[in-house]
């Protein structure tokens, strides 16, 4: 879904309002996305832990439960760790994000994703940077094939024209 004020404010809602029942109504709409079978698993995409530890949750980790009980495929939200924080990508350009995240992750046990494909899960896709960090250190670890489903993507009007 485009990110826009409705997909925004469920977003917010659950991210920081703690409403974490919308993971359930994203992971719905997000389902039907997912390809089935094979070899896979969804890793969602983590937060540092002191991030988490604030939060309380980690939104991707709660879209990451509800679509592998929908799919019925396995989810493991420890398989990726965010080795270091990062400051909030928000209002950095597309270089900037890439820096901020390179070397930000690394997979705690290569048996989780060896030989697998990941299904990575986010809420968001603004740049793609945290996305594209997250698979680098998964195909290190021997992912076969990286995957992402988002609750939303931020479309440029250029974009939409295409």
């Amino acid at each position: 879904m485009a990110y826009d004020e409705l997909s925004r404010s469920l977003a917010i809602r659950l991210k920081y309002g703690r409403k974490v029942a919308v993971a359930r109504t994203m992971a719905r709409y997000m389902a039907p996305l997912v390809d089935e079978g094979g070899n896979r698993v969804l890793v969602p995409v983590p937060l540092h832990r002191t991030r988490l530890w604030r939060r309380g949750f980690n939104q991707s980790a709660l879209m990451a439960r509800e679509l592998a009980r929908r799919l019925n495929i396995a989810a493991d939200p420890f398989a990726l760790e965010r080795t270091r924080r990062t400051p909030p990508l928000k209002g950095m350009s597309s270089l900037q994000r890439r820096k901020t995240v390179a070397g930000a992750f690394r997979v705690r046990d290569r048996r989780a994703v060896e030989g697998k494909t990941v299904i990575l899960v986010d809420d968001v896709l603004t740049t793609g940077s945290t996305a594209e960090a997250c698979a680098r250190a998964l195909k290190r670890a021997g992912a076969r094939r990286v995957e992402l489903v988002s609750w939303a993507r931020v479309v440029k009007p250029s974009q939409l024209m295409r």
